[in-house]
C-alpha cells in the first residue's frame, strides 16, 4: 500500500475499497458466465457466439487485474474466496443452463447493462476524489460499452437470419 496514494483518495478509501471489491466479484462471475457460455454455446452462428463470448471473457478476467491492483494499492484484500463472489456482486451471475445462442447472448446483455450501470455510478464516486480509481474505471466502461454493443450486434444479426428463413 502507497501512503501517499491512498492519502489522495481521502476519507472515502473505505467505501471506494466496498466499490471495488464488489467490482471484482461482478469481474470473475461474469468471466465465468462468459467461458461457460462459450463452452456450451448452441444455434446458428454458433461459432461467431462463441468467439465474441471467449473473447469478453478475457477481458472481464483483465479488468479483474486491473481491479485487484487498486484494491491492494489502497491496502484492501479482495474477496479470497469465490464463495464470497456472490455476497459482494452487484450484477450476480446467470448459469448459462439453456445453451441456445440467443438465450445466451440475452443474459450477457443483461449483465453487460449491470456492468455499465455500476461503473458510470463509481465514476460518479471517484471523479472528484481518486483520479487513479476513475481512470481504470473509465477503462473498465468504455469496455463494458463496447462488448454491450457487441452482444447486441451478434444479436440481430442471428434475428434477421432466422426472420429470412421463416
Amino acid at each position: 500500500m502507497g501512503t501517499k496514494g491512498r492519502e489522495i483518495v481521502g476519507v472515502n478509501t473505505e467505501k471506494v475499497l466496498a466499490l471495488l471489491n464488489k467490482a471484482f466479484a461482478d469481474e470473475w462471475l461474469a468471466y465465468y458466465q462468459y467461458w461457460l457460455g462459450a463452452k456450451v454455446a448452441k444455434g446458428p452462428m454458433k461459432e461467431a457466439v462463441i468467439a465474441e463470448l471467449l473473447q469478453h471473457a478475457a477481458d472481464e478476467l483483465r479488468h479483474a487485474d486491473l481491479v485487484t491492483t487498486r484494491i491492494v494499492q489502497l491496502g484492501g484484500t479482495p474477496p479470497t474466496s469465490p464463495k464470497l463472489w456472490y455476497d459482494f456482486t452487484n450484477c450476480g451471475y446467470d448459469a448459462p443452463e439453456d445453451p441456445y445462442v440467443l438465450r445466451l447472448l440475452e443474459q450477457n446483455i443483461k449483465g453487460e447493462q449491470c456492468a455499465i450501470s455500476v461503473y458510470n455510478s463509481m465514476l460518479a464516486e471517484t471523479r472528484d476524489t481518486d483520479p487513479v480509481t476513475y481512470n481504470v474505471v473509465l477503462q473498465i466502461l468504455q469496455d463494458e460499452v463496447e462488448h454491450e454493443e457487441d452482444l447486441q450486434a451478434l444479436q440481430e444479426d442471428i434475428e434477421m437470419m432466422l426472420a429470412r428463413r421463416s
